[in-house]
């Protein structure tokens, strides 16, 4: 189900409904450390650890983390197959304590690109915590802002072409309802961290009128602490969504 504007309406001291975090930095910190990158990868699967559990326990409803891009196969070959056998490992692993705490898990994507097994293992997660309402993990994996768009834009073709779809009846509602995401509510909060200022092809469509918050810490460091610090920022932040203060206080007092 799409949400519009007036849907999400927030005042200062709100928790976001919905956080999108670019988790960068794993690199570095292991560079700092005299370490190989993928030591940096694992240690950043603790950060995640902490990151759901705050946004568990802060009522975050969902939360999207960008585990690997679209263009990140164009990585170093080891590191990339490092990465696919840490994914397979936390998908095997990391799936029973989403389900023990009524955690859903959607990997958001184009899983074509995967190996058999990690398909499968998706699939398996996907339908073990389909049913769990507490929160939506969503795991973005193979995934681009452009190729989301676009991928949208060919279904409402095909929808089109078949005759199940005027031209006339395209507007950015019914857009939304091709893209990834759309029965969710559009992320409130975007977070990257390790000190880049770019959303790097990131969920482009939907963070539309996302609050945006940039973290130096590197990502293996990123744990409640400074996931607090991020949300203490969104909680201080009026958002207007075009309108002026006057008309926020005149809808609030309805």
């Amino acid at each position: 189900m799409s949400t519009s504007i007036d849907d999400n309406l927030a005042v200062q001291g709100q928790v976001p409904k919905h956080v999108a975090i670019i988790m960068d930095g794993n690199n570095r910190w292991a560079k700092k450390r005299f370490m190989p990158g993928v030591a940096g990868h694992k240690a950043g699967v603790d950060a995640v650890r902490a990151v759901v559990e705050t946004s568990a326990r802060e009522g975050v409803e969902v939360l999207t983390l960008f585990a690997f891009s679209s263009e990140n196969w164009r990585r170093p070959a080891n590191e990339v197959s490092a990465l696919m056998q840490l994914f397979a490992v936390a998908l095997q692993r990391e799936v029973k304590k989403l389900h023990k705490n009524n955690i859903r898990l959607v990997v958001m994507g184009d899983l074509s690109g995967f190996n058999d097994q990690i398909q499968t293992l998706v699939h398996e997660a996907q339908e073990k915590t389909r049913d769990n309402t507490a929160m939506t993990l969503v795991i973005a994996a193979n995934y681009g802002g452009q190729w989301d768009i676009v991928q949208a834009s060919k279904r409402i073709a095909e929808e089109v072409q078949a005759g199940r779809l005027a031209v006339s009846d395209i507007n950015e509602a019914v857009f939304h309802q091709y893209t990834w995401l759309n029965e969710f509510p559009a992320p409130d909060l975007m977070i990257r961290t390790g000190g880049e200022q770019r959303i790097s092809n990131f969920m482009l469509w939907q963070t539309a009128y996302a609050e945006y918050y940039f973290s130096d810490a590197l990502w293996p460091d990123f744990k409640e602490q400074e996931y607090k610090k991020a949300l203490a920022a969104f909680a201080d932040r009026t958002r207007r969504f075009g309108r002026t203060d006057d008309q926020l206080k005149e809808a609030s007092d309805d």
